[in-house]
């Protein structure tokens, strides 16, 4: 089996998102983590929470290695953030192809 080229696992990826952010954003959703694992990849965030209704991210970040510190922010477009939050580096493309095979698992499921 062929491992796909780093652009069209970040097309998917943000692919993903798209579709996940045009759905609704109940408590259990399946895409929630989706969101939060961006967030938390990207900032190297903990304890990541998102208003869906208010369109707020709520998140502690490092400020060293052993501190962190509480941050909340409003984003006009929850999608274009969390499509920003999508990186080509190595670590990000491994957790991005578990991404993709976890939610091409759970359609067909």
């Amino acid at each position: 089996m062929n491992t796909p080229q780093p652009s069209v696992i970040l097309e998917e990826v943000k692919n993903l998102v798209t579709y996940s952010c045009n759905g609704s954003h109940e408590k259990g959703s399946p895409f929630t983590s989706l969101h939060k694992g961006l967030i938390k990849l990207y900032f190297e965030a903990r304890n990541v929470e998102i208003d869906y209704q208010k369109q707020v991210v709520h998140m502690e970040i490092p400020v060293t290695a052993n501190q962190y510190t509480s941050v909340s922010f409003e984003c006009q477009d929850l999608e274009r953030f969390l499509r920003s939050c999508v990186r080509s580096d190595k670590k990000s493309l491994l957790y991005y192809q578990n991404v993709l095979s976890y939610y091409s698992l759970l359609k067909v499921a």
